[in-house]
């Protein structure tokens, strides 16, 4: 199994962090084209990009400006049983957010992209909080 790992600091609160990474509004800012769910363990949360990637996941983990992971239940089989995971520390008067995509089943072309996309996602997050930029989500891979 492979897994993905980035570590980063953003210039915000862990809440405003948290927020951003756990709530559906703030997933829809930076990754989803729309969510639905709560930041409760055990509930299940819709991940929306198009009709053909209708995703869902469940909270595996879920500790208050802290921790926020999900296990993808309904998707891409690549993605299928994986997770999501973002631990959030404060540090220097930034949050650092270390971020892991866990459980791949094999390093493949898929995963070598996802490598990317997440840092490009990841990126979206931090401008986001940092600057309050919101990119229409058909353009997030373009900027």
């Amino acid at each position: 199994m492979a897994d993905i790992f980035h570590y980063f600091p953003i210039n915000a609160s862990r809440r405003q962090v948290f927020q951003a990474i756990s709530t559906p509004a703030g997933l829809d800012a930076w990754w989803t084209k729309r969510s639905a769910g709560n930041p409760v363990a055990q509930t299940e949360y819709e991940l929306w990009f198009s009709p053909e990637y209708d995703w869902r996941a469940v909270v595996s983990h879920c500790a208050a400006d802290s921790a926020f992971e999900l296990r993808l239940t309904r998707a891409q089989a690549d993605w299928l049983d994986t997770r999501v995971r973002f631990e959030l520390e404060e540090k220097g008067g930034a949050t650092w957010v270390r971020f892991q995509h866990m459980g791949w089943p094999t390093v493949n072309d898929h995963y070598v992209g996802s490598c990317y996309c997440w840092a490009m996602y990841l990126r979206l997050l931090k401008r986001h909080l940092e600057h309050g930029e919101v990119v229409p989500y058909e353009d997030r891979l373009e900027v």
